[in-house]
């Protein structure tokens, strides 16, 4: 109604953030953006303390339980995909990487005499170590031998570089053409 927020304090803050949740339907995430947007603007620019507490008005993601496919439901999903995407996918599910860590997969990380992926910089920046399931081990090699092959082309005509996290690229120079730092699934 046309009123400066200097005017206004924690009940109509309440309120508005009740008629976004009841009127207006938004999401817990943009319920508790806007709560977040108003207690900075009371705080820190109006220099007014609201005593609106998160916990009373903030609003919880619902829970969801994940809907799991059965083993066959899976082996009927795979069974339709090939190629890289196939590979990947296959990859994803045996042995539980993230789809983000799996598209930066890098050579240097695939293990085939432990039967093991290192992942770094994964969930949370944390790195960890999973398993490369047997069945993906002839796949993965054919496929790793023909992205060398594909390497080896790209450094001729000038190419083949990628990029290296942190200041490795000025501890090794060269590493950037390397092999064991490309990526196991490059994008196009």
């Amino acid at each position: 109604k046309l009123r400066h927020p200097r005017e206004m304090g924690d009940p109509e803050v309440h309120a508005f953030l009740t008629h976004l949740a009841v009127q207006q339907k938004v999401s817990a995430s943009t319920q508790n953006q806007a709560l977040s947007a108003l207690l900075f603007l009371y705080r820190n620019v109006l220099q007014l303390d609201l005593k609106v507490q998160f916990e009373t008005v903030g609003a919880r993601r619902s829970k969801t339980v994940p809907t799991v496919l059965t083993k066959s439901e899976v082996n009927a999903v795979l069974s339709k995909m090939s190629g890289m995407c196939g590979l990947m996918a296959k990859l994803l599910y045996g042995s539980g990487l993230r789809l983000n860590e799996c598209v930066q997969l890098r050579v240097k990380d695939i293990d085939f005499g432990q039967h093991q992926i290192i992942v770094h910089d994964g969930k949370g920046e944390q790195d960890r170590v999973t398993m490369l399931p047997n069945q993906l081990m002839d796949l993965l090699k054919e496929h790793l031998q023909w992205r060398k092959r594909m390497h080896d082309e790209d450094l001729a005509r000038g190419y083949g570089s990628v990029y290296l996290p942190y200041a490795l690229e000025r501890k090794y120079p060269n590493a950037h053409r390397e092999w064991v730092w490309e990526f196991a699934f490059p994008s196009a």
